[in-house]
């Protein structure tokens, strides 16, 4: 299937309307991350090089036609010294599918400190997750063959009291990507809308649910790559009225916590006629 560089593949109209190419898949709809991702680079494309991503916050208001491109309008919201945003509306056939604020900063000096990334098996003692998944379930292995992403066992995962939903995932993308720092934001962007819903249905293993991205905030924190392996350590806080809340935080294998992000999405329970 698309590579990143496909995927991510936009072409400018005008000075802020770009178009977002529409790549191979077998999904009934746009991909959450691809859509985000392609508003996320839209939205570089309109700052000073000066200025680094670190924060975006998106709504996923209807789903998008996989075999049609969609159109991203960028506003200028605000130009200061330090700090820039940006609006995004991602538009296909005259209606908005998504729209995104994102926050663009020059990095300064002040007090740092992070939580600690959680005791987990290596990505190299884990099997990649091809090779595990139920024969229903390989079509997302060819969805995104370019990713190794590896689950940690159910039994693997430590407890944390109070936390009801864990699941924690490794993955990284396979192929050398370029060293520009916006190209690994851009591609996490896409990654982080995978996976991450599914540590509402933990506890529901059994229960059928449609399932859907409907908001997705994502933090920027520190440097990384992310063709190098990172962990996805992911908690679902509450589920209820067909929706599920979760956060994820994004940790290099050496323990440095790079990203973070929260999504509430659509688990509604499928019902028989």
């Amino acid at each position: 299937m698309a590579t990143i560089e496909e995927a991510l593949e936009i072409e400018r109209l005008e000075r802020d309307i770009f178009r977002g190419a529409s790549t191979k898949t077998q999904l009934p709809r746009t991909f959450g991350g691809q859509v985000a991702g392609q508003a996320l680079v839209s939205a570089v494309r309109t700052v000073e090089p000066r200025f680094q991503v670190h924060s975006l916050h998106g709504y996923f208001l209807r789903p998008g036609n996989p075999q049609e491109p969609t159109v991203y309008q960028v506003e200028r919201i605000r130009d200061g010294r330090s700090f820039c945003t940006r609006r995004v509306t991602g538009i296909q056939d005259g209606a908005a599918i998504f729209t995104m604020s994102a926050s663009f900063h020059v990095g300064d000096q002040g007090p740092e400190h992070q939580d600690v990334m959680p005791g987990v098996p290596m990505p190299e003692d884990l099997p990649d997750a091809g090779t595990t998944m139920s024969p229903e379930r390989l079509w997302a292995m060819r969805e995104w063959e370019h990713w190794d992403i590896r689950m940690v066992p159910p039994e693997n995962v430590s407890p944390r009291d109070g936390v009801v939903s864990q699941q924690q995932v490794w993955f990284r993308y396979r192929h050398l990507l370029p060293d520009d720092p916006l190209v690994h934001v851009c591609t996490l962007a896409y990654m982080s809308d995978m996976t991450l819903l599914g540590s509402s249905k933990v506890v529901h293993p059994d229960e059928p649910t449609q399932n859907a991205s409907l908001d997705h905030a994502m933090w920027f924190l520190r440097p990384f790559r992310a063709d190098e392996w990172l962990l996805y350590d992911q908690s679902s806080p509450s589920a209820a009225f067909g929706r599920g809340l979760t956060g994820g935080k994004i940790f290099t294998r050496e323990g440095t916590l790079v990203a973070a992000v929260v999504q509430e999405g659509l688990i509604r329970t499928l019902r028989e006629e």
